[in-house]
């Protein structure tokens, strides 16, 4: 790992990168670089897709193609942080997202939607407390 930033790890030769299972490679790139803004990148034909941002700074997401389907409860999982909850909420079921709440949930101010990507891995997308009024 030489001559690229750092992606967000403590150490300067370690670089996180976030692995999700999925069935179809292309469907998945597709939802998921409209959720981010980000780009995939050029990959072999094969059983991975590199996502990563336009600029290259930050976590790299690689799809792996898996031939079962999803099964019980992720132990790991996204959370996206939003300014507005129902707009980005309703623009990611806009590209495919499947709502798992039906009602946002709320705890300590901050309010959120559990939501499924197009393979059922679940993501929280969340609205931080809001500043309060002077």
């Amino acid at each position: 790992m030489t001559g690229g930033p750092a992606r967000f790890g403590g150490r300067d030769d370690v670089e996180l990168a976030v692995v999700l299972d999925c069935f179809d490679l292309k469907r998945s790139a597709t939802f998921w670089c409209g959720v981010l803004g980000y780009r995939a990148e050029p990959s072999s034909p094969g059983r991975y897709q590199q996502l990563m941002p336009a600029d290259g700074n930050g976590v790299e997401l690689l799809l792996q193609r898996v031939p079962e389907p999803k099964s019980g409860k992720n132990r790991l999982h996204l959370d996206l942080r939003v300014p507005d909850l129902d707009v980005e909420v309703a623009r990611l079921v806009a590209l495919g997202a499947q709502r798992v709440t039906t009602d946002p949930l709320d705890e300590y101010g901050w309010v959120w939607h559990v939501l499924a990507d197009p393979d059922g891995n679940e993501f929280c997308v969340l609205q931080p407390p809001r500043e309060p009024s002077v």
